[in-house]
């Protein structure tokens, strides 16, 4: 295992338990707070529920390395929204009422640097469906 395997191998547990870790929260919460606050928004608040899978889902099939590429644009695409409706009016740091962007704006660089990364030999994606050498 090379340095840069390590360190992607990181990045993507890493990223994906984030993820998990926030979808699971909001099925725990009750999906209907979080349609309340994406209506709130002015979201439509089925989104909500699309959110949430993606990031339950996301976040195992992550953790375990399938599919990275594809979760992981999944993921910035969150990001770019969450960042976009909702954290930009509070500035890179937060407000005083809200945190800033700084929290997303570090997952959507995970997510992009996933995306674009050679595969990695330590992901069961890998394993299952192996590239022959390609990235």
């Amino acid at each position: 295992m090379n340095k840069n395997d390590e360190g992607t191998v990181i990045l993507r547990v890493i990223l994906g338990l984030t993820f998990f870790i926030h979808g699971l929260s909001k099925f725990q919460g009750g999906l209907s707070n979080a349609v309340g606050f994406f209506d709130s928004l002015g979201i439509p608040g089925f989104t909500a529920y699309v959110v949430a899978v993606i990031e339950l889902i996301g976040g195992i099939l992550l953790i375990l390395g399938i599919g990275t590429r594809i979760i992981s644009i999944l993921f910035a695409v969150i990001m770019l929204g969450a960042i976009f409706s909702v954290k930009i009016s509070a500035g890179f740091l937060g407000n005083g009422q809200m945190a800033g962007y700084e929290l997303e704006l570090a997952l959507l660089a995970m997510s992009i640097f996933l995306s674009i990364a050679s595969s990695s030999r330590f992901s069961l994606g890998n394993k299952l469906f192996p590239t022959n050498g390609k990235s």
